[in-house]
């Protein structure tokens, strides 16, 4: 069953006063097991368009980390970026209980990331005695272009960081929403996989995939340091991802659609 637009805001910011009113306990647990399946998702993807020789059969399958980790009702900060702010615009939360679920989530989410990192690490190369897969080297060639590439470019470099974090986090909570715009799991499903598909076949910067993808890749044999990932990747990519979400999902859809809801509440208990 299909959910209009209207309807899918007023359940985005019903979610996302639950979402800030999770525990701390809550929001890590969930927060790092949404790291980890990304993690998986990734990896697969990788393997994927490794053995296949074809970057799109990888993007094809990536979406099945999200699908997973939503259905589950985890917490994905990238999401959260957009979910939390609704509450905010309507008054019914307040910006230090977001920026707490932010930064628990996101902490949560550094640990996912690496534990699932060295799993995979150990697993592929066989503890370091293997690095020459295809999928492994796929992933290492990968990690340099998200952090030596940039580094090349300077200023420039942060800059396309951040305009592809803003087009990937544009998506990915667009899947956030789009998940509730259908009240069966299978309509949930494919809600949720094209907007995924797209930023991950367009090779968009995404946070919290670089939180596993890039950590893995240094394992593997990257020839990059703690400090070009954060410097070069992980710190322009997160404020991009916050702008994304914030911007033209959570801030356009509520212009749009919020605001006539809210206004036809107000009508109703008048």
């Amino acid at each position: 069953m299909y959910v209009p637009p209207a309807e899918v805001v007023e359940q985005a910011t019903q979610l996302g006063e639950k979402k800030v009113a999770l525990s701390l306990k809550d929001m890590g647990v969930r927060g790092f097991l949404a790291a980890a399946l990304l993690g998986y998702a990734t990896a697969l993807a990788f393997y994927a368009a490794a053995v296949t020789q074809s970057p799109l059969v990888g993007a094809l399958v990536f979406p099945a980390g999200f699908v997973m980790l939503s259905l589950l009702g985890l917490e994905l900060v990238t999401g959260n970026f957009a979910l939390l702010l609704l509450p905010l615009f309507r008054r019914r939360t307040h910006l230090v209980a977001i920026l707490r679920n932010w930064v628990v989530v996101y902490v949560a989410h550094i640990l996912g990331g690496l534990l699932l990192a060295y799993m995979v690490y150990v697993a592929w190369t066989f503890n370091g005695q293997r690095l020459d897969d295809p999928w492994v080297q796929r992933l290492v060639d990968i990690t340099h272009s998200k952090t030596l590439a940039y580094a090349k470019m300077g200023a420039q470099g942060w800059w396309v960081a951040f305009v592809k974090a803003v087009l990937c986090n544009w998506m990915v909570t667009l899947a956030a929403f789009l998940g509730l715009a259908a009240r069966d799991t299978a309509g949930k499903i494919i809600a949720m996989w094209l907007p995924i598909f797209t930023f991950f076949a367009l090779g968009f910067e995404h946070s919290v995939v670089n939180l596993f993808l890039i950590p893995a890749g240094m394992m593997m044999g990257a020839s990059i340091t703690a400090g070009d990932w954060w410097l070069w990747n992980q710190i322009p990519v997160t404020i991009g991802n916050i702008v994304g979400g914030a911007l033209f999902t959570a801030g356009l859809l509520h212009w749009t659609y919020g605001s006539a809801a809210l206004e036809g509440q107000e009508t109703k208990s008048s």
